[in-house]
């Protein structure tokens, strides 16, 4: 069942990019097929049947999967991103699952979904209890407000990715000017965006020739 629904979403609602590794063609999903696979196998070991459906919501930006029922005592949201002890709502269906395949060890699914995002190159995935329920959210695009704050920049910092994703390419003058700062403050937001946030890389020969780009663009 879970394959299906699987198959269902990335057939109908996820967008494929599309490359080539000379004359073989690659299709790589906007969210990691592995991480779905997690969050769906999740949903039908975790769910309380004596509740609501499960529910899979995607936009634009992100794919969230809601799940009836809330964490067993003395999980948290915390320890679900290390590892931790198994306690399967579902026992028996998780049994199955087990001998089946599906799950290869026990207290890893919630650190799958991270690691395939991060590997992915997408932010970190949002696990929050919600309405009963557990709810993970995947997004597609760190270069949103929402996620850059989650980042930490600063209101500068937030002007010049938007300024870069406009016109392409910033430089130390143009930050100045953009957000009304010193050349050293400019150097320093920039660096931070390279060094701490990999957002950001340097082209072009140091000083006046330097320009900052959104790094793979």
């Amino acid at each position: 069942m879970y394959q299906a629904v699987l198959n269902q979403i990335n057939h109908k609602f996820i967008i494929k990019n599309i490359s080539f590794e000379g004359m073989h063609r690659i299709e790589t999903p906007e969210y990691p097929r592995e991480a779905m696979r997690e969050a769906i196998l999740n949903a039908l070991v975790h769910r309380n049947y004596m509740g609501v459906h499960t529910q899979i919501r995607v936009y634009d930006d992100k794919i969230s999967f809601w799940n009836d029922g809330g964490l067993q005592s003395p999980l948290t949201v915390e320890s679900l991103k290390r590892p931790h002890s198994s306690r399967p709502r579902n026992v028996l269906i998780a049994d199955v699952c087990f001998k089946g395949g599906l799950i290869d060890a026990w207290g890893r699914g919630t650190i799958k979904i991270m690691e395939t995002c991060k590997q992915a190159g997408l932010p970190e995935p949002e696990i929050i209890e919600l309405d009963g329920g557990l709810l993970v959210t995947m997004f597609k695009n760190k270069l949103t407000k929402e996620q850059l704050i989650k980042l930490g920049l600063n209101k500068r910092q937030l002007k010049a990715v938007e300024y870069v994703k406009e016109k392409g390419k910033i430089t130390n003058k143009e930050y100045q000017k953009l957000n009304g700062v010193s050349k050293v403050t400019a150097y320093r937001d920039l660096t931070e965006l390279i060094e701490q946030y990999k957002l950001f890389e340097r082209k072009g020969d140091i000083g006046a020739g330097t320009s900052y780009f959104l790094i793979g663009s």
